[in-house]
């Protein structure tokens, strides 16, 4: 336990001292002015370069009045670097003047005593400034250790994402951006077999713990569920099934998600979907005639069972489905119909993902500071294979 004496009067220094040596306090440092002080603590330039190097310094005794510059004026300067403004403050004052004393309070000082020094005085504001020190250390090491956790959990929610497909008739990538370090989205796509191709994708209600946990629940069954079910409408009443197994006690909060699950077979040229709920997907077709996946039953959930139908929509030669989640939507001002018109624009024209364009689009941060909610868009390129046959 460093503490750090700031006065240009010896005697006080040396009075300071051995108040705090009668009471095991014998690791002290001292310094005659603010400058020094600044020094010790690592700042060169004060207010210039506002990273200082590491304290080892964990209380300071601050005399209020010195020459040059006073210890109102020094404890601002310590309140702009992030490693030294938690450093507690205890200021050392003759002034009685309740605005001073409240200046330097608003300065960042988190107590005083005044002079003529009184020990009982002086170690009962010392130890409630440990102690709120010792406090405040641990919620920082505390919140430290959950944002690595976090950051841990994130890279293993990341890992089980799907990665891009490319094949001779089909393509698939994604674009996704949570809003936090854990997110409530997920998508996911599994080759079937013969030409065919499952693709969910979905939106946990919330974000944070409780939404990444539940997704994480989903992606582990997934695979299984799509390989076995199969069919739209079989696979998300199997979700709905799973997803209402996990019974929670007192629960107060009704958890569920929207989900949009199609299979594309491009053997026999069509898709297969059921929308629970979600924002429609759009597919593009032919001279960029637009069919909005827009059928939908009950979200996830909700209910104990889901009344679905499975919905088909054919398709010839070239296209492109662009699933998102309402994030994106958010991306865009205005009511519901405008935002829907204008992914409609953005999305015509090319069958192919112009990634960087849509990045710029819509994941930039440029575009929108404070993300509110995870973002995700998933695009699915259709390729002519009669052009393939003809070669």
């Amino acid at each position: 336990m460093r503490i750090l004496i700031v006065d240009d009067n010896p005697t006080n220094v040396i009075i300071i001292r051995e108040i705090l040596k009668k009471e095991d306090y014998w690791d002290t440092v001292s310094v005659s002015s603010a400058f020094e002080m600044l020094e010790r603590l690592g700042i060169t330039h004060p207010g210039e370069n506002l990273k200082a190097g590491p304290s080892d310094i964990d209380l300071i005794l601050l005399d209020m009045m010195m020459p040059v510059m006073d210890g109102i004026e020094a404890c601002r300067i310590l309140q702009l670097y992030d490693n030294l403004r938690d450093i507690p403050i205890i200021m050392v004052t003759a002034v009685g003047d309740s605005k001073k004393l409240a200046e330097a309070l608003d300065a960042g000082a988190v107590d005083y005593v005044t002079k003529p020094i009184n020990k009982v005085e002086l170690m009962a504001r010392l130890r409630l400034a440990l102690r709120l020190k010792q406090e405040k250390d641990w919620h920082k090491e505390r919140d430290q250790r959950i944002q690595d956790e976090l950051k841990l959990a994130a890279l293993i929610q990341n890992a089980v994402l799907s990665s891009p497909i490319q094949d001779p008739h089909f393509e698939i990538d994604a674009l996704y951006k949570p809003s936090f370090e854990l997110a409530g989205d997920l998508y996911s796509w599994y080759p079937l077999g013969d030409g065919r191709y499952g693709i969910i994708l979905l939106d946990m209600m919330g974000h944070g713990f409780s939404s990444s946990l539940f997704c994480m629940f989903i992606a582990s069954v997934l695979k299984d569920i799509v390989n076995t079910y199969v069919e739209p409408e079989k696979v998300i009443q199997e979700l709905n099934r799973r997803f209402n197994q996990l019974h929670i006690e007192n629960q107060l909060v009704q958890y569920y998600f929207t989900a949009i699950y199609l299979v594309v077979d491009t053997k026999y040229k069509k898709i297969d979907y059921v929308n629970a709920g979600h924002p429609p997907a759009i597919f593009y077709h032919g001279s960029n005639q637009a069919i909005k996946l827009d059928v939908v039953c009950p979200p996830v959930g909700l209910f104990d069972k889901i009344d679905a139908t499975t919905q088909t929509i054919p398709y010839e030669d070239e296209g492109h489905i662009v699933m998102y989640t309402d994030g994106l939507m958010e991306v865009i001002e205005g009511a519901r119909e405008e935002q829907m018109d204008m992914l409609d624009k953005t999305f015509r024209g090319s069958h192919f993902f112009n990634k960087g364009e849509m990045q710029a689009i819509f994941f930039d941060d440029q575009v929108l500071q404070e993300r509110e909610d995870d973002k995700c868009l998933v695009w699915i390129s259709l390729k002519d294979s009669s052009i393939d046959n003809m070669v």
